[in-house]
């Protein structure tokens, strides 16, 4: 059995983070969210090493594109309107927000250069692939 590519193996780890999150949270709260969710999909065909998973996998980060496009559109037209609103605050603390953009978009950039490197391909087109 080879073994994934680093990238690939720390998209693994952020995935499973973030399902882990997404599973504890909707039965925290009673109510599923499929943006965070979505990801246990992408995770079992990585495992199963499954041809139908860079397809999967590249929906998924493309909805992510268009969630963070649509969170930054609504973000400048807010700070056009009132500047002094626009702020994220976790725990009291205030986050800064160029700190939030340039966090999204280095996870964002990190998963499309996952997504469609050679090394990945080459892993989930594997001989020991499944489905």
């Amino acid at each position: 059995m080879t073994r994934p590519p680093l990238p690939l193996l720390v998209l693994i780890l952020l995935y499973s983070l973030l399902a882990i999150v997404a599973i504890w949270r909707a039965v925290d709260t009673l109510s599923m969210d499929l943006f965070s969710l979505g990801v246990i999909p992408v995770l079992i065909g990585i495992f199963l090493k499954a041809k139908w998973t860079t397809v999967v996998l590249k929906v998924y980060i493309a909805i992510q594109t268009l969630g963070l496009a649509a969170l930054a559109t609504t973000a400048i037209i807010a700070y056009q309107i009132t500047p002094e609103d626009v702020k994220v605050v976790v725990n009291g603390e205030l986050i800064p927000i160029p700190l939030i953009a340039i966090t999204a978009i280095l996870l964002l950039g990190f998963q499309l250069f996952t997504a469609f490197s050679k090394s990945t391909k080459s892993y989930l087109n594997s001989e020991q692939s499944i489905g």
